[in-house]
């Protein structure tokens, strides 16, 4: 039993009375007093005991999950994380990333790469400016701040602005998703979604299934609850559906992670069958599949864009939709379609996270939709962008090494390749690197982060007009780089293949 009353707090002290508790409970974790997966004391339980208030207690306790000391679980509490787990996991991520240097590891890492007016970025999935809708915007931000004043800029509730639930609603007509108002909840981005599903369906020890490879923020975000995330082979039709069964034998997944069309980062995208088969096997299994529509609005080449969600009939897909690749990344507007059975989690974990998403931006976007603007400037986009991909399919046909593999996708704004298999992504960065051009080398996408032969280019930070020059230059550097290596290889250097 934990004696919490020998806690010592000096009043009389410079230090403020949350970082004392915070350092007392600090030392008790690190200390072994309090073990593995212990429940914290209750906010005002503890303040009671103390003699203090509870704001202090709440503090102290935001700083040890800052320091990824403990975890919470929705409506249940605050508990001690598996601090030698956590070291481990810490070490082994990181001598698998050996072959980036630690600066550039930690860039790549935090996803954002430093670059200058002459780099080749190939890395970023964000927009350039010139098609961010500033005009249109701004008319809609004019409009809302005369008609409603003060009243933009207050706390919405935190399930989201309800005229723009309503919008939603009946803009998901369009893709042939119907659902209901209070089943909608407004975001600050997809990452936001995944972060507040992680806060509210896992905790700790629990299983995750996800693509693998798959978005590296979603990874992170399971993991930081303490899940164990096994990830399911993606193939170039989708998820390896045998593979997903074996493993469904033996473990019982809080959900699956999915993002069925043009999936980051490999760009591939689910047949009509292997969706179908992925609802059948979430029924059978009564697991739920969580959905990010990550770009199923740039189908260029395909009439296969129908989204999991559309075709469930069981509400067991979560569907995550947001507006950062195709609008204004900097807004952080997104929204999810949640079962009504976990709405009570899911508003819990949402308040706990910023309370409310921004009331102005929420209202902006409402009359956006309303007016029909939205529905223009995806056409708009998707004009861009298709003229964009199609330059960049056929430089990768006419300049990438025969080398190096590829499967062109149908849509979307990421193109995967594969180096020969006794070469590595993470080597040809930093070789890139040194000649301005920067990629997403493949591993960052991957469960176990393991260094492979795979790497990620996109189209959205780059002109049509940039295009074809830029790739035929990467391919001369990867030439270069491929004999250089290559004679490393038969001299018998340093170098060490990818186990």
């Amino acid at each position: 039993m934990v004696e919490y009353n020998n806690i010592k707090l000096n009043r009389k002290s410079n230090q403020y009375l949350y970082i004392q508790l915070y350092n007392e409970l600090k030392s008790m974790i690190l200390n072994g007093v309090l073990t593995p997966h212990t429940k914290l004391p209750p906010i005002r339980r503890l303040a009671n005991l103390l003699k203090i208030n509870n704001a202090t207690v709440v503090n102290a306790y935001k700083l040890l999950e800052q320091e990824d000391l403990v975890y919470k679980k929705v409506g249940s509490g605050t508990f001690v994380k598996n601090i030698n787990n956590k070291d481990i996991r810490y070490i082994e991520t990181h001598s698998e990333e050996r072959y980036l240097d630690e600066k550039n590891r930690n860039i790549i890492n935090s996803n954002q790469i430093q670059i200058n007016k002459n780099t080749i970025n190939f890395a970023s999935a964000t927009p350039t400016p010139d098609l961010f809708p500033v005009t249109e915007f701004k008319s809609v931000l004019n409009e809302v701040l005369d008609r409603d004043r003060g009243n933009a800029f207050g706390y919405q509730e935190s399930q989201g602005y309800l005229p723009l639930r309503k919008a939603i609603k009946k803009y998901l007509i369009n893709s042939n998703i119907i659902t209901t108002i209070d089943s909608i909840q407004i975001i600050s981005g997809a990452q936001q979604g995944i972060d507040i599903l992680s806060k509210a369906l896992i905790d700790y020890g629990d299983i995750v299934f996800t693509e693998n490879p798959t978005y590296a923020g979603a990874i992170s975000s399971f993991k930081s609850r303490g899940a164990r995330i096994i990830g399911i082979p993606i193939e170039k039709d989708g998820i390896d559906i045998k593979a997903l069964e074996n493993k469904l034998k033996s473990f019982k997944p809080k959900f699956i992670y999915v993002m069925p069309n043009f999936q980051n980062p490999t760009g591939y995208s689910y047949s009509v069958e292997k969706k179908n088969k992925l609802l059948e096997l979430a029924y059978k299994h009564d697991l739920f599949i969580i959905e990010d529509d990550y770009l199923s609005d740039l189908s260029f080449f395909s009439s296969n864009n129908q989204t999991l969600k559309s075709l469930d009939t069981e509400n067991k897909v979560i569907y995550i939709k947001s507006f950062s690749k195709i609008f204004m990344p900097g807004l952080r507007l997104a929204f999810m379609v949640t079962p009504i059975s976990i709405y009570n989690k899911v508003i819990a974990a949402k308040h706990m996270s910023d309370i409310s998403t921004s009331g102005l931006i929420q209202r902006a976007f409402d009359l956006y939709l309303r007016k029909g603007i939205w529905k223009k400037h995806i056409n708009y986009m998707e004009n861009i962008y298709k003229k964009r991909f199609e330059i960049m399919s056929d430089s990768i046909k006419k300049y990438i090494p025969k080398e190096v593999k590829y499967d062109l996708p149908k849509g979307g704004l990421n193109f995967w390749f594969s180096l020969p298999d006794k070469y590595s992504s993470w080597d040809l960065y930093n070789f890139s690197l040194k000649n301005n051009i920067i990629f997403m080398p493949g591993s960052i996408f991957y469960v176990n982060k393991e260094d492979d032969h795979h790497f990620r280019i996109s189209i959205a930070s780059i002109y049509s007009s940039q295009i074809e020059n830029s790739i035929k230059y990467f391919s001369e550097v990867i030439n270069s780089f491929l004999k250089k290596t290559n004679n490393e290889i038969e001299k018998g250097d340093s170098y060490r293949p990818i186990l």
